[in-house]
């Protein structure tokens, strides 16, 4: 493991850890990829992240990814992942600026400028608006879509005040989105081209500083609704301000920062 190059790279508040596995290096040292995943991505005990990104071969496009959420498990999509594996692939040269990359979702595609990257998401399927999800002897009014990965929405007047964690995980893990479970977004709009966004993401099990997938369901079912106008100002809790394009296809934009870059050791798995 000593040696092991990554890179650390940011998009709104969301960290990622990228190995280039176009050899399958990670494959030859770790017989237990999700494992291997979760342990990297502890923070204070090893490098710390919200997930790991594979760049690997693809027939189909410049390259293609395999993405895992900080607990291990798989994902198809993920958007500021995508943000951040385009401007590792440009800079490391392993495409041009102008790209396409390979994930379980589909292929995506991308623009590369300097720090900020623009994407070309996967066309949105199953949406539904406004439905209730019950609980007990409540219910909660939710829109959904899945923009590469499943995506809940709910809209309040207020969401500082939404205890997002609790209300977030039940909502996760609702039997209406079957064994997978949803990624669940808190929205508040401000006026029709800025909206705030809290999100609570599966895999993390907790609140994340923004998601871009999230960024862009709500950008689709907003303006399914009529209340916004495109492109739409989406405000992350990690301070970004995230630029969704709800057209014939769907874009996000936002800047990718480049954190560090280091070699694994061995320790890092203890």
């Amino acid at each position: 493991m000593k040696g092991l190059e990554f890179y650390k790279l940011n998009a709104s508040g969301n960290d990622f850890i990228i190995f280039d596995n176009r050899d399958g290096i990670i494959y030859r040292l770790c017989k237990d990829v999700p494992d291997f995943v979760s342990k990297i991505c502890r923070p204070h005990l090893s490098v710390g992240a919200d997930g790991v990104i594979l760049i690997e071969n693809s027939d189909k496009a410049d390259f293609k990814w395999r993405f895992f959420n900080a607990d291990g498990s798989e994902a198809e999509m993920c958007g500021n992942g995508g943000r951040c594996v385009a401007r590792y692939a440009y800079i490391k040269g392993i495409a041009k600026s102008e790209m396409s990359f390979e994930t379980l979702a589909g292929i995506i595609r991308a623009q590369v400028s300097s720090s900020k990257v623009k994407i070309q998401l996967t066309d949105p399927r199953d949406l539904r608006l406004d439905y209730p999800l019950r609980f007990n002897d409540t219910e909660i009014f939710i829109s959904s879509v899945n923009t590469g990965v499943p995506h809940a929405v709910v809209i309040s007047d207020d969401i500082e005040r939404i205890p997002v964690d609790e209300i977030g995980r039940k909502i996760r893990h609702h039997s209406v989105f079957g064994t997978q479970g949803s990624n669940v977004n808190f929205v508040q709009i401000m006026d029709e081209n800025n909206v705030k966004i809290r999100t609570y993401e599966r895999g993390v099990e907790g609140e994340t500083l923004a998601c871009g997938t999230g960024a862009v369901a709500t950008g689709v079912i907003l303006k399914e609704k009529g209340l916004i106008n495109t492109p739409v100002r989406i405000w992350t809790r990690g301070g970004e301000i995230i630029n969704i394009f709800v057209e014939d296809k769907v874009y996000l934009e936002g800047e990718s920062r480049i954190v560090f870059k280091g070699e694994l050791y061995e320790e890092a798995l203890l």
